[in-house]
């Protein structure tokens, strides 16, 4: 009764119960609130988490000292939220849970932040010390479970040190590869008093990190192979966004005319409108490069290690990221590069002004090539799109979407042809507006990084809106967010793009007589779902209603209704082809092993 009548009391009355605890404990501070200062003196603007004992307290104390708590139905969820908030921002968002069950609910989360390098700080609580060994409520070993998936994993040994291990899990978050922090809090320590004056508070705040700058030397042998290139290009990744350096890239872009494909969170640095984006023409572009500069980007799977058949066997690669362990990982660069990529950028641009470099589209039978290509692939893409028939395809789709969504939406997307296809079609013009299921191909994560960018939103670009476009199979793993959603009045525009299926589904009639054939858990295909679930009817659960569409016109007055709501979600579940697929691929989308 006690808690639940402290989780309805309003900020002030909590901050009010905060202040005068301290008065009475003649000046004692305990671990909750010493944690709560600490983060807030490192910068620490939003926790997102589930509370159970032993950090229900913790939680109240975060909004004690104005930092913002969002309450998540799974940890999971919380750990994806509060990595794309640090994304977003530049700072870790911090994802509070409690012990045991609930830490490792996040371990998904943890290694999805460190693969996909965004900071994000973990706090679970743990149990009481003196329990530990004898069977504790949720005992778990939670700093050795943690230790494989961040960069720093601690248990404080005091109260009087939470403030110093605080300000280490923020900047190892932060710094060089940004990533994850363990901090584990057991009962025992979060209750513990001290008095306050003897507590670091003001324990040492890192100012804002120093860029790193590129020698000298390198810029100038990067620039001479670019400057001697045949069949140049730019390649840019998420680490580019990530760095805040889309006016130092645009800039190398434009004034040089080099070609240039992003990645999927690289999308926007510079515009996908640009006129030197040849994102339509990627595979002939990544295989007839002969020098290839990559500014944040990794030669993992997703650009398929820079090795044959995808590139050309003799191309050189230009490789700049601020992690130097990442050189030379795939295949051996001909310049590596250790800077943060503004810097990078900038010098490589004056220098390639001050050899007159330019590789401009009309005059360069490199640009012909890619522009013939483009054309190729853009009349395919165009006559699927302006195909209306019912049941729809994946690009008459996002055609509809593309051009009813407010401009420079924060896009979220999530699903295997869904975010694919999506990621041609749905355009991106400024940096940081495309969140997905990454590095780490994580489903799961649209509903969370919604939330997350909702939030971001409201604080920092209140006019902008969150766009989540979810496959069917992928909106099921965390599709009760929209129950957070409306709790904290987030007026997301999440779309399900509803093919019966992972991969792909079947019609109704289709999976009746399967399901009719035999043993039905041996006759369902593993790659099917419920044909035609009314996903958009868990709007009711709300006093609310979705939309449920089969055609064009239905997509475009469902956005243009959405659009409309400005204080809780919309769910828009657009029916397609069950079998409806991509464009015939040149090459497997996902490169061969050589063994």
């Amino acid at each position: 009764m006690f808690i639940g009548r402290l989780i309805s009391t309003s900020r002030a009355t909590i901050r009010s119960i905060h202040i005068s605890t301290k008065l009475n404990q003649a000046m004692g501070i305990d671990g909750n609130n010493i944690l709560a200062e600490s983060l807030k003196k490192q910068g620490i603007e939003y926790v997102f988490g589930i509370v159970g004992i032993p950090v229900i307290e913790t939680s109240m104390a975060f909004q004690s000292v104005g930092i913002k708590y969002v309450g998540m139905r799974n940890e999971q969820a919380a750990a994806y939220a509060a990595q794309a908030i640090g994304y977003l921002t530049g700072k870790p968002g911090v994802c509070l849970a409690v012990s045991g069950p609930g830490l490792l609910h996040c371990i998904g989360g943890m290694a999805n932040a460190q693969v996909n390098c965004w900071p994000l700080l973990v706090i679970a609580g743990s149990c009481p010390e003196d329990h530990e060994g004898i069977g504790g409520f949720q005992e778990w070993l939670q700093v050795e479970s943690s230790r494989l998936y961040c960069k720093y994993a601690v248990r404080p040994p005091s109260p009087k040190l939470i403030p110093l291990h605080v300000e280490r899990a923020v900047r190892s978050a932060c710094a060089g590869r940004p990533g994850v922090a363990y901090l584990d809090m057991p009962a025992t320590l979060l209750m513990g008093e001290v008095e306050e004056d003897k507590v670091p508070l003001d324990y040492y705040t890192a100012g804002p990190l120093t860029l790193a700058h590129p020698a000298p030397e390198l810029v100038a042998r990067a620039a001479e192979l670019l400057s001697k290139a045949q069949r140049p290009l730019v390649v840019v990744g998420k680490g580019a966004a990530y760095a805040r350096a889309e006016h130092a890239v645009r800039a190398l872009v434009d004034s040089t005319g080099i070609p240039f494909l992003p990645t999927p969170m690289g999308k926007g640095v510079v515009p996908d409108e640009s006129q030197y984006c040849v994102s339509t023409a990627r595979t002939q572009a990544l295989l007839q490069a002969d020098v290839i500069l990559l500014l944040g980007a990794r030669l993992n799977w997703m650009l398929h290690f820079g090795q044959q058949p995808r590139f050309a066997p003799d191309v050189k690669v230009i490789q700049v990221d601020i992690s130097p362990e990442e050189f030379h990982n795939s295949i051996k660069s001909e310049v590596a590069v250790h800077s943060d990529i503004k810097p990078f950028a900038e010098a490589l641009a004056q220098k390639l002004a001050s050899k007159k470099f330019s590789l401009q589209p009309n005059n360069s039978p490199w640009w012909q090539a890619l522009k013939e290509k483009q054309k190729k692939n853009t009349e395919f893409v165009e006559a699927q799109a302006n195909n209306k028939s019912q049941p729809l395809n994946y690009y008459a789709v996002f055609k509809a979407v593309q051009a009813n969504i407010p401009k420079d939406s924060i896009i979220v997307s999530e699903g295997a042809n869904t975010m694919d296809i999506g990621r041609g079609m749905l355009l991106n013009n400024q940096a940081r507006h495309r969140l997905d299921a990454g590095t780490f191909g994580t489903m799961g994560v649209g509903p969370a990084f919604a939330v997350a960018a909702a939030m971001w939103c409201r604080d920092y670009a209140p006019n902008k809106r969150v766009v989540c476009v979810e496959g069917d199979s992928a909106f099921g793993f965390s599709g009760m967010e929209i129950e957070t959603m409306f709790r904290y009045k987030l007026p997301v525009i999440i779309i399900i793009v509803n093919n019966n299926g992972i991969y792909s589904g079947f019609d109704k009639e289709t999976m009746t007589d399967i399901q009719s054939s035999g043993e039905i858990a041996q006759c369902t295909p593993p790659t099917a779902l419920t044909s035609e679930v009314r996903y958009e009817k868990m709007m009711e659960m709300f006093g609310s209603s979705g939309h449920l569409c089969r055609t064009v016109e239905e997509i475009e007055s469902a956005i243009k209704a959405a659009i409309q709501v400005t204080d809780r979600p919309s769910i828009i579940n657009i029916l397609i082809n069950p079998q409806a697929n991509r464009k015939p691929q040149t090459f497997n989308w996902l490169t061969e092993s050589k063994l």
